[in-house]
């Protein structure tokens, strides 16, 4: 069995084996069910990665090029309102953007104490998203202060069939990335809006797998295209406009500077 990632090809050495290894960097353990005592119910129509179906969906995945870069920087959102914060952070991390000095660690790495700056806090401050998280709009804007572009992609804006085809081409070209701003009612998940990447999408059963970084609450989970698509099709009460998803790429260094 072979996998594509980042133009070259990766020999897997048996599913097994794979399979223990993907979970092991999200720091969860091989099982067969999910680890139903540490998180939140989840509908049958969700599929948890923690469970052995969600095991085999991503290892016959076919677009998977950004799941090994996110989860090699994967993180818990710190607060109940950081979710996009958390999101922006694995992004920033996984395209090696320069980052600011990480004081405890001695070293640039984003954060989500770091990546704040007089730029971002000219957009939204940090006490605003506390009480009520970051619309699509400040969510991309936060992002362009750093050397990336953020593709806005309304959920009104875009038919099923464009929103999947958009997030698959990209999870099947690495060094770009989705961040998705979706309903969590209206994929069968308590409550509101949420933000975190998407990963992986399995073609044969039309689902894609989102990287919740809310771990405490949810495990990453596959969830089908149409349901995805109408969760983001859903108003966002603070900017009045509909969710969405972003597309994330580094600039080029000549447009960085």
């Amino acid at each position: 069995m072979k996998f594509v990632l980042s133009g070259r090809s990766l020999t897997v050495f048996r599913p097994s084996k794979f399979i223990v290894l993907l979970l092991a960097t999200l720091g969860v353990a091989s099982s067969a069910r999910p680890l139903a005592s540490q998180t939140l119910p989840l509908p049958d129509h969700l599929v948890p990665l923690t469970s052995t179906e969600g095991q085999v969906l991503l290892r016959d995945s076919e677009a998977l090029a950004d799941y090994v870069p996110l989860t090699a920087q994967f993180v818990t959102q710190i607060n109940q309102a950081f979710c996009g914060v958390a999101s922006m952070a694995m992004v920033l991390n996984a395209l090696g953007v320069p980052a600011p000095l990480a004081p405890q660690w001695e070293r640039g790495y984003f954060t989500q104490e770091n990546l704040f700056n007089e730029q971002t806090e000219a957009i939204i401050g940090q006490a605003a998203i506390a009480r009520q998280g970051l619309t699509l709009a400040e969510l991309a804007g936060i992002l362009e202060t750093y050397p990336v572009s953020a593709e806005i992609h309304y959920g009104s804006d875009v038919s099923l069939e464009e929103f999947r085809d958009l997030v698959r081409t990209n999870l099947e070209t690495s060094g770009n990335y989705v961040l998705i701003n979706y309903l969590r009612r209206a994929i069968g998940q308590e409550r509101g809006g949420h933000i975190s990447p998407l990963a992986a999408y399995d073609a044969d059963t039309d689902q894609f797998l989102i990287l919740d970084v809310s771990r405490y609450k949810y495990p990453p989970v596959w969830v089908q295209t149409e349901t995805l698509w109408e969760a983001i099709n859903t108003t966002d009460s603070v900017s009045g406009k509909t969710r969405g998803f972003l597309l994330i790429e580094a600039l080029p260094s000549d447009r960085s500077s």
